[in-house]
């Protein structure tokens, strides 16, 4: 017992990484880390604002954009500016409750952008049956839609930020990446926690039901174009799923790169575990805006 609580301390802070070998340019990095930070805010926000502002927005899938919108605002919010401290200040210490709670609303928001992209559901009714389109996916009924995914992300991501804070630590307090993840965390405790395990396994399980939803709802439309005699008619029913096809592949590629890399290449290069988190959080929340702007002067 003794040994065991020689090699267990209380962390008082954890320390970030900004790119391993590339200290002395952080400056030099801070500058496209700032501007694809202030392009995500206002990229997101200008969507939420023309959303609300418009009144022929006010459709179905322009209601679960805003969702899409507003899930890509948590992260830019909670995860840049620590980033930019590392990158700016050299500064890459952080309390141990700012670090846990940045843990929650980066796979929070995650979780809802991974459950918002279902709404491929929505391309699907469009599609197949276009005359009770706006009589199926009424506004209070894609409110009801939006709430249930918000609660059952929370509820689902909760037990992340406070499994951590009942765990001690092996001498060790230094992350892999430029803001906090769960199963970063969670590498540094001195016991393996095998209900933790098991429930990350759990809420892991739980994204790729959002991808099997996805490739379903694409196979349904798929389905439906081939019904079309128009080739003409076909590749406008399919432009019109362009957009979403584009998001699902910005954020899904680069989230199941991150599993592979901590399930099969542990010990891979730290470079590239944190340039593949770092793409995790910016890439989707920089691209999303630009596709969905582009698609929809």
């Amino acid at each position: 017992m003794s040994i065991l609580n020689t090699s267990e301390f209380e962390i008082s802070a954890f320390c970030l990484f900004g790119i391993p070998g590339m200290e002395s340019i952080n400056i030099w990095i801070s500058i496209p880390v700032c501007l694809m930070y202030v392009a995500a805010i206002l990229g997101n926000c200008t969507i939420l604002f023309f959303i609300k502002t418009e009144p022929t927005l006010h459709e179905p899938m322009y209601y679960f954009l805003s969702m899409l919108a507003f899930s890509d605002l948590g992260p830019s919010l909670s995860s840049f500016p620590t980033m930019l401290k590392i990158f700016l200040f050299n500064a890459p210490e952080i309390s141990p409750n700012a670090c846990f709670a940045q843990e929650f609303f980066t796979h929070e928001f995650s979780a809802m952008e991974s459950s918002v992209l279902i709404m491929s559901l929505d391309r699907f009714a469009a599609i197949y049956n276009p005359l009770t389109y706006t009589s199926i996916l009424t506004s209070a009924r894609v409110t009801q839609i939006g709430l249930t995914f918000s609660l059952k992300n929370i509820l689902l991501i909760l037990p992340f930020p406070l499994t951590p804070k009942h765990l001690r630590y092996c001498k060790k307090n230094f992350l892999s990446h430029s803001y906090c993840l769960h199963q970063d965390v969670m590498k540094l405790a001195c016991s393996i926690n095998k209900v933790n395990v098991t429930y990350v396994l759990f809420v892991a399980l739980t994204g790729i039901l959002d991808i099997a939803f996805i490739f379903m709802s694409y196979v349904l439309i798929l389905k439906a174009v081939f019904s079309i005699a128009s080739q003409k008619e076909r590749l406008k029913v399919l432009y019109t799923c362009a957009s979403h096809i584009c998001v699902v592949l910005i954020f899904y590629v680069p989230v199941i790169s991150l599993a592979v890399i901590y399930r099969f290449a542990a010990h891979s290069s730290p470079v590239m575990k944190i340039l593949v988190a770092d793409v995790f959080l910016m890439v989707p929340l920089l691209m999303n805006p630009i596709v969905y702007c582009v698609k929809n002067r």
